[in-house]
């Protein structure tokens, strides 16, 4: 089969296509027939060496797939070849078929496309459990949500309007704030005007009761300094490329919580969270409430030119690989 190979850490750059032997399932796995992958952030990371969790060498790079299950593992009941389903994969989804532990799929909904399988699971996966678990975001708090044109940001955007939230998004461009418009929310900041001021502008001196913040940076200072009372930042990523360092004593004056969001670790630690998020997911996805925004879908031998376009921060949304 083909597959994008990671062979040294050198990036996305040092991705090749190649020639790979079929996965062969072990037991409480199954082998997928990949049919789209979802591209994220992280995938740059991990062919850097920098992801939490790394692989040995050589490895494909992919978080999340659609696909037809090939062939069962010993151990397997609750699936059968040819079942549609969406896979959260450890890496391995740049490929034409990956293994994946029957624990980490789930069945697709019969009218749900093969892109938006693929480009689902993440980034509504991080964003709910973020603002549903972690947070606790409550109907009518104000939810600031930065980088609100890409993929984990427009999906905070319509989970904070399905929890009755009252949205502000920022992102880059014009373009990515009518992106986030769409999604739902109530007000917009272009992310290069003077956050902390526009935040306690539309707050009334307020502030912000939870924001979302997959950029971290300056985004995250100005933040900081824009809390309501027992308010709650959950830090996402660092996609400005700068880890915030937080000073404890603006915590102390107004209560406020800064809580990490590692939302793979959820599969292994806690899966239950994980499942429960999903089957919420799913029935709004089912009713209509909730769409992946797909920018744009690229075949398996451009695959790093689609990690390059998230890399850069081009895309809005999701850019998704399409596998024939």
């Amino acid at each position: 089969m083909q597959a994008i190979v990671c062979q040294e850490l050198g990036g996305p750059a040092a991705l090749r296509l190649s020639e790979v032997p079929d996965p062969c399932p072990g037991a409480g796995q199954v082998r997928l027939r990949v049919r789209a992958c979802g591209i994220n952030f992280a995938d740059s990371l991990i062919t850097r060496g920098q992801y939490q969790v790394q692989p040995q060498l050589p490895f494909s790079p992919g978080f999340e797939v659609a696909g037809e299950v090939l062939e069962l593992g010993a151990g397997v009941d609750e699936f059968a070849q040819g079942d549609r389903v969406i896979a959260i994969t450890p890496h391995g989804g740049y490929a034409e078929q990956v293994v994946v532990a029957a624990t980490r799929c789930l069945r697709m909904p019969a009218a749900m496309p093969w892109v938006d399988g693929a480009a689902f699971p993440v980034v509504f996966g991080t964003s709910h459990v973020a603002l549903a678990h972690r947070a606790r975001l409550r109907k009518g708090e104000l939810l600031v949500v930065h980088g609100a044109g890409g993929g984990v940001g427009l999906t905070a955007v319509a989970i904070g309007k399905q929890l009755g939230a009252t949205v502000i998004a920022t992102a880059s461009s014009r373009a990515k704030l009518e992106a986030a418009r769409a999604q739902g929310a109530d007000h917009l900041i272009d992310a290069s005007d003077d956050l902390r001021l526009r935040i306690r502008e539309l707050s009334n001196g307020r502030g912000a009761d939870v924001v979302y913040d997959p950029v971290g940076g300056d985004s995250f200072t100005a933040s900081l300094r824009s809390m309501a009372f027992e308010g709650r930042i959950l830090i996402i990523g660092f996609a400005s490329g700068s880890v915030p360092q937080v000073p404890a004593n603006h915590l102390l004056v107004k209560n406020v919580d800064v809580i990490g969001v590692n939302w793979p670790a959820y599969a292994e630690l806690h899966p239950e969270v994980m499942i429960g998020s999903f089957r919420t997911l799913v029935q709004w996805y089912v009713d209509g409430a909730i769409r992946p925004h797909v920018s744009a879908t690229y075949p398996l031998a451009q695959a790093v030119d689609a990690l390059h376009e998230v890399v850069g921060r081009k895309s809005t949304g999701k850019i998704v690989i399409t596998v024939d």
